[in-house]
């Protein structure tokens, strides 16, 4: 008999029951899925559960709204600018400068939008776990026979939802207007917007990593801190490499690894250049070092096992 079920069999030494009343007692003794117990939902069920209620909880906290209207705000003053930088253009200025200040400006604006999505999944994602257990609401629905992961992997499903949505938004509208206004299409428009979204996966998981073991300021100071060491070790390994100093080239490695997320924007930022300042590497938002495709390969990686660390810490927590 499994440990969630009822035992009602009959005791040793019961005397026989009348004949009448054998068949409702032999229905009682059954499994319990033969008279109607449910045996709780599924683990897929279950995780498409918690990602809609986080979808709707977010949005009935203002946070998703709020957030929207941050990213409408700031495409409104993107569009503003590029409108007036176009209408004072002079006949002077050659294709090849006009086209190369375009894709300058997008991406200072992609710069600023990818920070916004970061600090969105920060943000929106400390609280989801440590303010539930802090609360108790977490004991309301992390009961048997609900599986600890499916809620973990039902949060960060939704969490998903809203960046996909925020990225879609910020940086799929950035590329939109500046292609509207100018006339030109940005090289590699996809493969920024995947990087992007892949940047802020990775927070994603860290911070509802996090968010089981510590509370929920903490837990958002613990991912934006790792934020800023990869800023920092970006910045670091671009001194290196133009002073050919091998141990600060070393000391960004070091730092893409333990946090690849200012990776992810270098590589997205030399993707989004034209072929000819891509060729000479020298933006302000992108070094002569470049992040390979392995080191993509290796962010996809590191955000699928934070998020499994997340679902095995709070498997193991003492709720």
């Amino acid at each position: 008999m499994r440990e969630n079920a009822i035992d009602v069999r009959l005791p040793a030494g019961t005397p026989e029951p009348p004949a009448n009343e054998r068949p409702m007692i032999e229905q009682a003794t059954a499994e319990p899925s033969s008279f109607g117990l449910s045996r709780g939902p599924g683990a897929l069920r279950t995780t498409l559960l918690m990602a809609r209620v986080t979808f709707r909880e977010a949005a009935r906290r203002k946070i998703l709204w709020i957030a929207m209207l941050a990213g409408v705000a700031f495409l409104a003053f993107f569009w503003t600018a590029l409108h007036f930088v176009l209408k004072h253009k002079t006949q002077q200025t050659s294709a090849v400068d006009f086209r190369e200040g375009m894709v300058m400006m997008t991406m200072m604006v992609l710069y600023a939008g990818s920070m916004m999505t970061s600090l969105m999944a920060v943000l929106t994602s400390c609280d989801t776990l440590s303010g539930e257990i802090a609360s108790g609401t977490i004991h309301a629905i992390a009961t048997k026979p609900v599986e600890r992961w499916c809620l973990v992997l039902g949060k960060w499903v939704g969490f998903v939802g809203m960046l996909t949505l925020y990225v879609l938004l910020i940086e799929g509208g950035s590329i939109l207007i500046s292609w509207l206004e100018s006339g030109y299409r940005p090289p590699h428009g996809l493969a920024v917007l995947s990087l992007i979204w892949l940047q802020a996966l990775v927070l994603l998981g860290v911070t509802m990593a996090a968010s089981t073991r510590f509370s929920s300021l903490t837990s958002g100071a613990v991912s934006l801190g790792l934020y800023g060491l990869a800023f920092v070790g970006g910045w670091i390994e671009q001194f290196g490499s133009l002073q050919h100093v091998k141990a600060c080239i070393n000391l960004g490695i070091l730092s893409s690894l333990i946090m690849p997320s200012d990776a992810l924007w270098r590589r997205a930022a030399f993707k989004f250049q034209p072929p000819l300042l891509g060729t000479v590497g020298v933006t302000p938002f992108s070094g002569t070092l470049v992040p390979s495709n392995a080191m993509v390969v290796y962010a996809a990686f590191y955000a699928l096992l934070v998020i499994l660390l997340a679902q095995i810490l709070f498997s193991r927590r003492d709720l």
